[in-house]
């Protein structure tokens, strides 16, 4: 985190007015900074004989950005705030930082007669790729849901969460009015529900124009293009649920494949195993979780399972494309399992091409007990992976020349049924250098 510091004197002409002090804002920045810090009283003389302290200055603060827009005020409230996109101080606007000179809003307030020397240190948080979790797949009662979108917004603030999808039926009337709520990414999403199969468009808020009907393949795939096109990531929901699977016939008309909707149970291992069988056909397809939350008092629960995605910053666009490039794993919950994949630079999503002395670094944390680590390969197989007592794997293997990707899978055995509680996305192996 780079400073940049201004020791400033204000004159006692000052006193009573209002000026800037420009200073600089790189580019790449999450946040910005500002902490000030003066002399504000006298101290009490030394001895025997003392005095109470007297006042020696108020200052107020407030900042501008680059356009000279103004971001907010706290007067003398406060000796330290901050901007950015997905948080602030209560009293600044949450927004985008960008390059330029900012300016320093000074309130010189009561200044003594010799002058005050201030003191302004500016701290530049630079972007950086993190770890971010959430649900995408939730339900307001502007579909059938219970609470409203601010209600969910503040199950997600509570479950910890870093961003929200609020998918509902057909509707998109939640993506036009979110809620702001400092340090959680609302996701634009709508769950397009239809008797042949369920698919959520993220990233867009209106994904399809005047209606959503499509009574024919040759329909659903003119509306999921139309959707695509304005830069929507589609997701087939629950594709093999019992009251409703995913029936139509294409099966590269979606981007991304939610194989854990709510608890897990048959029918996400079943949806596991139908994007096994997507993968082995050549289809690199991501894998996310969401859990369809309605209502309270229900076996489906909110955050149950969350999506972890290694995104640039917490914006929906970082996020989703994120997830778009399959650089997320999913666990049961915020609390869940924590799994790590890698092949040299490569992390889960990514592509690696073969080559002799390739390794896969495995790791993992918060195996509950009973909970074991097995990577599946390419071909079905599974290799299972020692944890420890403390519910840890960490591990290096090398990469047979037979593999095409693997992926991990951390689960309980319970009357031989594998139970997933996490599962990653896969590494992928090129065996065609060209």
């Amino acid at each position: 985190m780079e400073c940049h510091v201004i020791e400033h004197n204000i004159p006692k002409s000052a006193e009573g007015t209002y000026y800037t002090i420009p200073f600089p804002v790189p580019d790449g920045l999450e946040r910005v900074a500002v902490f000030y810090s003066y002399k504000k009283l006298s101290g009490p003389l030394s001895g025997k004989l003392r005095k109470p302290a007297e006042l020696l200055g108020i200052v107020d603060l407030g900042l501008m950005d680059n356009e000279g827009r103004f971001l907010g005020w706290s007067g003398s409230a406060r000796r330290a705030v901050f901007v950015g996109p997905y948080a602030s101080t209560r009293g600044y606007l949450m927004t985008g930082v960008t390059p330029g000179e900012w300016q320093i809003i000074v309130g010189a307030y009561k200044i003594p007669d010799p002058g005050l020397d201030v003191c302004y240190e500016i701290t530049y948080t630079p972007k950086k790729p993190r770890w971010f979790s959430g649900d995408l797949h939730t339900h307001s009662n502007a579909s059938d849901g219970q609470h409203d979108a601010s209600g969910l917004f503040k199950k997600a603030a509570g479950s910890g969460l870093d961003f929200l999808a609020i998918s509902n039926h057909n509707n998109y009337t939640d993506n036009l009015h979110p809620p702001v709520v400092p340090g959680l990414t609302f996701l634009p999403a709508v769950e397009w529900t239809h008797y042949r199969g369920h698919m959520n468009f993220f990233g867009v808020q209106t994904p399809f124009d005047n209606s959503f009907v499509a009574n024919s393949e040759a329909e659903m795939l003119e509306l999921v293009k139309s959707a695509r096109e304005k830069g929507a990531l589609v997701s087939v929901n629950h594709p093999k649920c019992t009251i409703c699977p995913y029936l139509w016939e294409s099966t590269d008309c979606f981007d991304l494949v939610e194989v854990w909707n709510g608890p897990m149970r048959k029918v996400n291992t079943n949806a596991i195993s139908w994007w096994h069988e997507i993968l082995i056909g050549g289809r690199r397809v991501p894998l996310v979780g969401g859990s369809d939350y309605h209502r309270d008092r229900s076996l489906v629960r909110f955050a149950r399972p969350v999506t972890r995605v290694y995104a640039l910053s917490p914006s929906a666009g970082d996020i989703l494309k994120a997830v778009a490039s399959g650089h997320s794993y999913i666990t049961s919950s915020e609390n869940g399992a924590r799994l790590d994949l890698r092949c040299g630079s490569a992390m889960i999503g990514d592509s690696v091409i073969w080559q002799e002395g390739l390794e896969l670094t495995i790791g993992a944390t918060a195996l509950l007990p009973g909970v074991r680590l097995k990577l599946v390969t390419s071909s079905g197989d599974t290799v299972p992976l020692k944890r420890t007592s403390a519910g840890r794997v960490k591990t290096r293997m090398p990469v047979p020349a037979g593999w095409r990707f693997v992926y991990l899978v951390a689960y309980r055995r319970l009357f031989g049924w594998d139970y997933v509680r996490a599962i990653t996305n896969p590494v992928y192996f090129n065996h065609d250098a060209g």
